[in-house]
């Protein structure tokens, strides 16, 4: 149980937030949960209510509110369209820290999060074995994504189309073990992976590896990663968020460098907006090692053309007769959170042998949502659908994005459609026109 005291102050905190809505109703047609439910619990402004009219009360049914604010994809829609300036994602994190600091996080929660995330080399035990022994249970469901599906009827999978764990995580791969220095850049970036990328899309880490060889970055992968804490902190459990953010820090601060980068857009929203947000009972080291990790950590495409790493072209570099029809996904945190757009169709157009096509509504969530994606698959799926069908009338053949968990999210809906588009990060993109 967390500290009475901390918990008081988080709830002063959120009072003088709540304050500051309007009630207009803007969140209602961006938000893509409401949508598909059309219910107003479901959108900000019916949870801003609720939080609003039960904050003095609401450990009365905690449960209750618990299951409306966790309903959420966390996408930011209503808070990049907010007219007040509400900071409705900062709001409902704290009041799922509130909730989880009162009655405690379920006992399947406690296992996974405290038990397993919360220490990096045994999660990457499991997930390795975990890999080894998945064909038992799985069959191959889509070969031109790559994606299995259950073997036999499962609660867990579901229908789902999934990209298998990978046969070699990153961090097991000699890519991994990397302290190069800077050519004619001049420029260090510590590289931090993330676990999609480590576990599921290791091909992705190597391509920001091959990049940065290729454009004469130095390159410094801090061994020992572990999650950046987007999972906890959306549970509402900030010790082990905090624990995660120490145990990354101390890893990450081993050796100089100038930027640190990563290939996923969440991480690089947790990392430079949750780390110094939601440390606010930290240890004051703590909060100033995170504050200023914030400050240099850059996605990867924005990196490469904001540090004038690569110089776009304007317009895109065929070298093809034929060039290839791509279109992007903009991802949430990449876009609505930090407002990361130009940047990834930037070096989309520095990719010989692509053309850029633009699909209907490309900032439109996919659905995912992280933990939303296991608790309300069904309504994810039908979110998902809608993107599909935007890439579908897009006329591409490969659709790229900036987020492992939004190439989760739109390779599941490509291949149960079994649509004949491939799923591919920017800088995978990048990195294999460079061969």
């Amino acid at each position: 149980m967390a500290d009475m005291h901390a918990l008081v102050a988080l709830m002063r905190d959120l009072e003088d937030q709540l304050a500051t809505c309007m009630r207009c109703g803007m969140c209602q047609a961006v938000c893509p949960l409401y949508a598909q439910t059309g219910r107003e619990a479901d959108v900000a402004r019916g949870k801003l209510a609720l939080l609003d009219g039960l904050l003095q009360d609401m450990f009365d049914q905690p449960d209750s509110v618990a299951e409306r604010l966790n309903k959420c994809l966390l996408c930011g829609s209503c808070q990049a369209n907010c007219p007040s300036g509400v900071r409705v994602i900062d709001i409902f994190l704290k009041a799922r820290a509130i909730l989880a600091g009162f009655t405690d996080l379920p006992a399947a929660q406690k296992i996974i999060l405290r038990g397993l995330l919360a220490r990096p080399a045994l999660f990457d035990r499991v997930a390795h074995w975990s890999a080894r022994f998945q064909k038992l249970l799985t069959r191959p469901a889509n070969d031109l994504l790559g994606t299995s599906c259950a073997r036999i009827q499962s609660p867990l999978i579901g229908r789902r189309h999934f990209k298998p764990l990978a046969a070699e995580p990153f961090h097991r791969s000699a890519h991994a073990h990397r302290h190069t220095p800077a050519g004619r850049t001049g420029i260090t970036v510590a590289f931090f992976v993330g676990c999609l990328i480590d576990k599921i899309y290791p091909q992705v880490a190597r391509a920001v590896s091959d990049v940065c060889d290729h454009l004469e970055v130095g390159l410094f992968i801090p061994e020992s990663q572990g999650c950046c804490g987007i999972p906890a902190l959306s549970a509402g459990d900030t010790a082990t968020f905090q624990h995660l953010v120490r145990h990354n820090l101390d890893q990450i601060n081993k050796a100089p460098f100038d930027y640190l980068v990563t290939a996923c857009a969440t991480c690089t929203a947790t990392i430079r907006e949750m780390w110094p947000l939601m440390l606010h009972d930290a240890p004051r080291d703590l909060r100033t090692q995170a504050a200023a990790l914030a400050e240099k950590t850059l996605d990867i495409s924005q990196f490469l053309i904001d540090q004038s790493i690569l110089i776009p072209t304007g317009t895109e570099s065929v070298t093809r007769p034929n060039p290839v029809p791509v279109s992007y996904h903009d991802p949430c945190h990449l876009k609505k959170t930090l407002g990361i757009a130009s940047q990834p169709r930037d070096v989309l157009r520095a990719t010989g042998g692509y053309r850029l096509v633009e699909m209907r509504a490309p900032d439109q969530c996919c659905g995912m949502g992280g933990s939303f994606n296991l608790k309300y698959y069904g309504i994810s799926s039908q979110i998902g659908q809608r993107k599909r069908e935007s890439i579908r009338d897009a006329g591409c053949r490969v659709v790229a994005t900036s987020c492992p968990a939004c190439m989760l999210q739109i390779t599941d809906a490509l291949s149960q459609a079994d649509d004949p588009v491939e799923v591919k990060h920017v800088i995978e993109l990048y990195a294999e026109s460079l061969k």
